[in-house]
């Protein structure tokens, strides 16, 4: 495991887990008593969580899991029906994560080893890539709640599975299987539960040695900063990213390392090479 870039000692966090281990960052909701049920603390530890893997150059490719037999079951409901009591206007966030893993300039995949309800499944959207249990249950249950889908799931959602199937899913708070969840898109594989986290470590062991670093995480923030329908600004930001990359070290190695069938070494740093143009994945007010 490496050192925190930061000097945090990864074994203080108390509602998550926090390993890094050749090149691939694994956090774990680690909750297993409540079924990781989302609190303000993990909430504030998986953002702390998610900057260090920004941050450390050593990590390539990040994973989050659950403990136990479950993802997160969403909202804890453990101190009862004031769950959703009336919030203070100023300050207030539907979406509790102030660092995303969209944020993250590294792919994120999201290993749904077991239920993901509400808030469980809002947060796995905001992930690059999802492999879930087929037997998994999940839901963006909010409305049956009497509140509403959080986390921007009105807009990753849709970018995910399409718009009718978007409003059918948030609409009716419906529960679905992890197999319907590869079936509509929302998932890369439906796998049984224990497959889930190796197939999810094999996808980042594999981006961590092969995938050039600046270059992916360039790619992510551009899917991630535009809609589909921004044609145009799709088409300057890849012109600008090629000027940017191209005739750069790792634009040679990565030929060379295919032609002579070896993996590739990578130079290129997200802290000397990241463009200061290039605009931040999340758009706040």
């Amino acid at each position: 495991m490496t050192d925190d870039p930061d000097g945090h000692d990864p074994n203080s966090f108390q509602d998550i887990a926090y390993s890094v281990d050749d090149r691939v960052a694994v956090i774990t909701l680690n909750r297993p008593e409540k079924l990781n049920a989302f609190s303000t603390l993990m909430g504030t530890e998986l953002a702390d969580a998610l900057r260090r893997c920004d941050a450390d150059e050593d990590v390539r490719a990040v994973v989050i899991t659950g403990a136990g037999r479950a993802f997160c079951a969403g909202a804890d409901f453990s101190g009862g029906p004031g769950v959703f009591g009336t919030p203070k206007a100023d300050g207030f966030r539907s979406d509790p994560l102030e660092f995303h893993p969209w944020d993250v300039r590294k792919p994120v995949i999201a290993a749904i080893n077991g239920h993901a309800v509400g808030l469980g499944m809002t947060m796995a959207l905001q992930c690059d890539i999802r492999y879930i249990a087929a037997d998994a249950r999940w839901g963006i249950v909010q409305n049956r709640r009497g509140v509403l889908p959080d986390l921007r799931s009105h807009w990753t959602l849709p970018r995910t599975v399409g718009h009718a199937k978007a409003i059918e899913i948030l609409l009716t708070g419906k529960m679905y299987t992890g197999q319907e969840a590869a079936e509509m898109g929302l998932a890369t594989a439906a796998l049984p539960a224990e497959q889930v986290l190796p197939a999810a470590m094999e996808t980042a062991k594999d981006i961590a040695v092969n995938v050039a670093p600046v270059s992916v995480a360039l790619s992510k923030r551009l899917l991630w900063t535009t809609s589909p329908g921004d044609q145009g600004v799709i088409n300057e930001l890849e012109r600008r990213i090629h000027l940017h990359v191209m005739g750069q070290p790792d634009a040679t190695e990565g030929v060379m390392a295919f032609l002579e069938k070896r993996p590739p070494e990578w130079s290129l740093t997200l802290a000397d090479h990241w463009p200061d143009w290039m605009p931040p994945a999340t758009q706040d007010e």
